[in-house]
């Protein structure tokens, strides 16, 4: 055979081979919060599970809140775009009960065996992937006093210099709670009259209930003075400003969040979701993840440094409030009326 003729057919070999593996690369869709948690997740996780899976290419699909993922998912419930959603636990209870995801079991999710037993959280699909806390952010070249209380925003002085993500978001929520608590409040799941009250007390000093694109960067430009957010990406960006930003928990003490990684029902990536769930829950995934990130881990495998754990939810557990996200998830609605009627309309 002439060597022109070998030279040929080699490189015919060679884009068939690469048209083969192209045609068997699968793509994961990913939908999660946007921002920092995107940044960070992507080098942590996304990345490094596509270096290994060279095969499966993962795109990450950013929304602001949970509330807006249930709003894609229910919108593409006929016909999936995404294959694997982290949401908050509350929200992914409404997305189980509509059949919008897959029940995890240590089957398809290996690592599962090795998560904390209060990740597998009853009526949920999914499992959680991080824990978090509320906390009440400032601006330390514009608040020289540190505040001691949510009622702080309240304040004044704070006229028009307060942000943070009002309901439906999970924050305005995890306000009204802790606030409802510390008037007096016994039993959130039949009322938060006295949470929804402390909250219209602060709208009136509200700039914006949507912090764009979220509410650290706001209060580290100036743009706000004081609001909340969640630790981990508090933490991060108190960090990263140079401690213009900082994060206090207040004396009423704070919420714990959970946020779950779940996989989307009839979703197209199918066998390469569970694939990145069970990457996504490994111990050292979620020790890289709680390092660069400060969420707490759910592997309770994980080995992570003191200094990284020092900075998560886990150094509160002793001010967290307790609260069923499940069992909250049946009011919700009725809270977000009682929202839209008695606070939003006090700040205008």
């Amino acid at each position: 055979m002439k060597t022109s003729t070998v030279l040929a057919a080699a490189l015919a070999a060679g884009v068939a081979i690469a048209a083969t593996h192209a045609l068997a690369q699968q793509t994961v869709t990913l939908m999660a919060y946007s921002g920092l948690f995107q940044e960070r997740y992507t080098a942590a996780v996304v990345e490094p599970f596509m270096k290994a899976n060279p095969g499966i290419k993962v795109e990450f699909f950013g929304l602001p809140n949970s509330a807006q993922m249930l709003g894609n998912l229910r919108a593409q419930k006929a016909a999936p775009q995404a294959d694997v959603v982290i949401m908050d636990v509350s929200v992914s209870k409404a997305a189980t009960d509509e059949r919008l995801l897959v029940k995890i079991d240590e089957a398809s999710v290996p690592n599962i065996k090795d998560l904390y037993p209060s990740t597998r959280i009853p009526g949920i699909d999914g499992v959680a992937v991080t824990f978090d806390n509320l906390m009440l952010l400032y601006n330390s070249d514009a608040v020289k006093t540190e505040p001691r209380s949510w009622m702080d925003l309240a304040d004044p002085r704070y006229k028009g210099k307060v942000a943070f993500n009002g309901m439906p978001d999970i924050q305005g929520l995890s306000l009204v709670l802790i606030l409802d608590r510390a008037r007096g409040g016994t039993d959130y799941l039949r009322s938060v009259e006295k949470g929804i009250a402390a909250a219209g007390e602060i709208a009136s000093n509200v700039q914006t209930w949507e912090p764009k694109p979220e509410i650290y960067p706001v209060i580290v430009s100036g743009q706000a003075d004081i609001g909340l957010g969640w630790n981990a990406r508090a933490q991060v960006n108190a960090r990263v400003s140079g401690g213009k930003l900082k994060a206090v928990l207040p004396q009423e003490g704070s919420v714990f969040q959970v946020n779950t990684i779940n996989q989307v029902a009839n979703g197209p990536g199918k066998d390469a979701a569970a694939k990145f769930i069970d990457y996504a829950l490994s111990a050292e995934v979620q020790k890289s993840f709680t390092e660069v990130m400060y969420y707490s881990p759910t592997n309770a495998r994980a080995q992570i440094s003191e200094a990284a754990i020092a900075r998560t939810a886990a150094k509160s557990m002793d001010k967290v409030i307790p609260v069923d996200w499940i069992a909250l998830a049946k009011v919700r609605e009725p809270i977000m009326e009682q929202w839209r009627r008695k606070v939003i309309p006090l700040s205008r």
